[in-house]
């Protein structure tokens, strides 16, 4: 009935859907979800996008991925300057000489450095580090592990740092200039009217189902058409025969506040761990909103179960291994191509996603 099967309407699958239907081929695209977009969806709330699975911020280093997507649909100039509050003391992100003044009043580049450095060695760590926090303290000393690392990722990953692997935090971005631009890429913004644009844009003529699950009619979906494109969880599809691969989840608790502003700024970390949540995000400074009320979303980790949506592997050595059994796995089924953060079981920046199918296409239809 169809050349191909698309497992999953989030930005890998719409994209390869979209290539795929332009170059003549039938698709069917099915989504478990009542609507399509995966983790990018938004839904308009009194005129505010509200992104409804955590911030969604495109950016990219390829010209290429840039001008794909704004051919869908115009993106704006927003730029992610975020900002961590510990204990009630601001800071800018990333790193950089904002940060270092506020911790130290240090007004140039030679004065953090050297205070850095002092952190550093006094730190001694001895050898390689066993750990993460020995891992942050060995690159970036005390005070901004203490400040602006420690909580937020024990809280993101639900352990303590002493317990984490020092691979998880393999280097820790230290900016020498006054430059509060989160990103390095050179492109960056927001689809203009949101994400919900561009994702229908990419499905505009292709056949989709909402609100259907893959594995709830397996015969069925696996002789459907020619190929499957797979973008759901890598364990899933082999029905964890070899064991379940571990995520970390998250939830949202969304706001609608009868005031023009509530922070300032699009995203806000919280970095004590006693604070519950990871960070508070205000939809409207995303699209340089004016309105007079806004919407708030607290997002807060979570322990991964069925019943709750995998957002980040835990990329230990264990997952690591069982990943690497399933991809053997996976090599045997000629029919269906995994890709995406789920399928592949690695965390996908949105252009790394974009970019990834691009270049499926040139191989699948050269």
């Amino acid at each position: 009935m169809f050349d191909y099967l698309i497992v999953g309407s989030g930005l890998s699958g719409a994209v390869f859907a979209r290539e795929a239907t332009a170059r003549g081929r039938r698709c069917l695209v099915i989504e478990k979800r009542k609507q399509v977009g995966g983790n990018v969806r938004c839904e308009n709330r009194e005129g505010i996008n509200v992104h409804l699975y955590g911030a969604h911020i495109f950016h990219a280093n390829s010209r290429e991925v840039w001008d794909y997507v704004n051919r869908l649909t115009p993106f704006n100039h927003f730029v992610n300057s975020p900002i961590a509050c510990f204990r009630g003391r601001l800071f800018n992100l990333p790193f950089n000489m904002n940060t270092f003044y506020q911790l130290w009043g240090c007004i140039t580049p030679d004065e953090a450095r050297e205070k850095i450095a002092r952190q550093i060695q006094e730190a001694n760590i001895p050898g390689e580090p066993r750990n993460l926090e020995e891992q942050a303290l060995a690159l970036c000393g005390k005070d901004i592990y203490l400040h602006l690392i420690k909580g937020y990722t024990e809280k993101q990953w639900g352990r303590d740092a002493t317990a984490l692997p020092p691979e998880i935090i393999r280097r820790v971005p230290l900016r020498y200039t006054f430059d509060n631009n989160y990103f390095n890429d050179p492109y960056q913004g927001i689809p203009v009217g949101g994400y919900n644009r561009l994702v229908e844009a990419l499905l505009q003529g292709v056949e989709v189902k909402t609100g259907v699950d893959f594995f709830d009619d397996l015969p069925y979906f696996q002789g459907v058409a020619d190929k499957i494109l797979y973008t759901g969880r890598l364990d899933d599809f082999f029905h964890r025969s070899l064991g379940a691969l571990e995520y970390r989840s998250l939830h949202f608790e969304h706001e609608f506040l009868p005031r023009p502003d509530f922070q300032g700024n699009a995203v806000v970390n919280y970095t004590a761990r006693e604070v519950p949540y990871t960070r508070i995000i205000e939809h409207k400074h995303f699209e340089f909103g004016n309105q007079p009320h806004t919407v708030i979303t607290r997002e807060f980790p979570d322990e991964y179960s069925q019943d709750r949506e995998p957002y980040y592997p835990v990329n230990d050595a264990r997952n690591e291994k069982l990943r690497a059994d399933y991809q053997q796995l996976a090599k045997a089924c000629e029919k269906v191509i995994f890709r995406g953060r789920l399928a592949e079981y690695k965390y996908h920046d949105m252009d790394d996603a974009v970019a990834s199918i691009l270049q499926l296409v040139k191989t699948e239809f050269p």
